[in-house]
């Protein structure tokens, strides 16, 4: 059974937040800005923490971590499919830890547990809500060779990695045995979402 101390982790930022409207990873929650929060949670249990940003032209939140790396996409939205492809080529250790910068209530020991469940398989990936997690999910290095398989298809779609790969896909009901509330998996998409997370975490105004 693999311990996250033996993973590391991938944050993939280079969406075009349409929805919010600003930068999801520039969000303020608690006084600094998301990006920073989910990658000071990561460092509770990942050493490596690997940043998939939008070409170098975009500005990221500076953030003064060790072992921190930050890859950027060649050409601008390419997709999240081809941002962990890189991310885990990217990456020192054979197993990581994968979200998106838009998990404000993100809890490293739930990510934790995901890992430890990797036994054989290629990845771990969560369900809730009938729809699969691959933004919170647990691959190995070698999954870059099958998804760039997928992209040089043209396929862009995150959970096509799914049937790609030998996966196990983890139901609602044990995701609730480690997130009984799933606030882990809270991802904020629009303006109502972040009001929504900051009254979740205690921090609205």
């Amino acid at each position: 059974m693999p311990s996250a101390k033996e993973a590391g982790a991938i944050v993939l930022v280079g969406g075009r937040s349409s929805r919010m409207g600003q930068s999801k990873a520039a969000l303020d929650f608690g006084g600094m800005p998301l990006l920073t929060r989910i990658v000071i949670e990561l460092k509770w249990w990942f050493d490596e923490i690997v940043i998939v940003a939008a070409p170098k032209s975009e500005a990221l939140p500076r953030i003064e971590i060790p072992g921190l790396k930050i890859v950027h996409d060649e050409t601008a939205f390419a997709g999240p499919l081809d941002a962990l492809r890189r991310g885990l080529n990217a990456l020192d250790h054979g197993i990581a830890f994968a979200c998106s910068c838009d998990l404000p209530m993100l809890n490293s020991d739930v990510a934790a547990d995901l890992v430890a469940m990797i036994d054989d398989f290629d990845a771990v990936i969560p369900e809730v809500g009938g729809k699969l997690q691959p933004l919170h999910a647990v691959y190995r290095k070698r999954c870059a060779n099958a998804i760039e398989s997928l992209t040089a298809g043209g396929e862009q779609r995150l959970t096509a990695s799914a049937s790609a790969i030998n996966a196990r896909k983890v139901g609602e009901e044990e995701v609730r045995k480690l997130d009984p509330q799933l606030t882990s998996f809270f991802n904020v998409n629009t303006p109502e979402d972040y009001r929504r997370a900051l009254e979740l975490a205690g921090l609205s105004k």
